[in-house]
């Protein structure tokens, strides 16, 4: 990026009816170390940008109110420097190798079979008061799979959040740091073919169409 305007303008793009280029950029590890956190592709991340915005997160919030997005792209020298901080012990940092997130949170590299893709960490904010009061996470993944063309979602404990990734070469898996940790271990659920509409029952209270 060769300077503020064109970092300006990169932030400007539209990728969706609702969200914009620059709520993806944020990063607590960029912000906190005062690293930038910029893509050396933009044409490549703008356009996985649009595929999560428009295929993932606009149908999802159209269903399930405002999405707050907890974390997004990440530039190769940002994650391979929160990979190096994890590797020393410094936990709170999350990031696993840069080959292991292009086409995930490196959105403007494709993976290793050239496919690209890109993820987002998210909260489905109107999702929490029925997970604190014991709804499953399993409910959500479970609408999310029947509706949307998503590539992984992976959960954690804190709020629900998941990760949700778009691929071009979707691999269609859930799973999760809370338990069940698969959605493959509940009894009866098979993720081929038919609808699980009687697995997320719990989700009525908050589904808007």
């Amino acid at each position: 990026m060769k300077n503020i305007k064109a970092l300006n303008d990169l932030g400007r793009v539209q990728l969706s009816k609702s969200f914009f280029m620059r709520e993806f950029l944020y990063s607590e590890i960029a912000n906190f170390h005062g690293m930038p956190n910029i893509p050396e592709d933009p044409d490549l991340a703008v356009k996985v940008g649009r595929s999560i915005c428009t295929e993932l997160l606009e149908p999802l919030q159209d269903a399930f109110g405002r999405i707050a997005i907890r974390s997004a792209y990440r530039s190769k020298s940002i994650n391979g420097f929160g990979n190096q901080m994890q590797k020393d012990g410094k936990k709170d940092y999350n990031c696993s190798s840069n080959e292991a997130n292009y086409a995930k949170h490196i959105w403007d590299m494709p993976d290793k079979n050239g496919n690209i893709g890109g993820t987002v960490c998210i909260v489905v904010p109107s999702f929490i008061p029925l997970y604190q009061s014991g709804v499953s996470w399993t409910e959500l993944a479970l609408w999310i799979h029947d509706h949307l063309p998503y590539s992984s979602m992976y959960f954690f404990p804190i709020n629900a959040a998941f990760n949700l990734t778009w691929s071009e070469a979707p691999e269609r898996t859930i799973k999760s740091y809370v338990k069940p940790r698969r959605i493959a271990d509940i009894p009866g659920v098979d993720l081929s073919g038919r609808s699980h509409e009687d697995l997320y029952q719990g989700l009525g209270p908050i589904l808007q169409k």
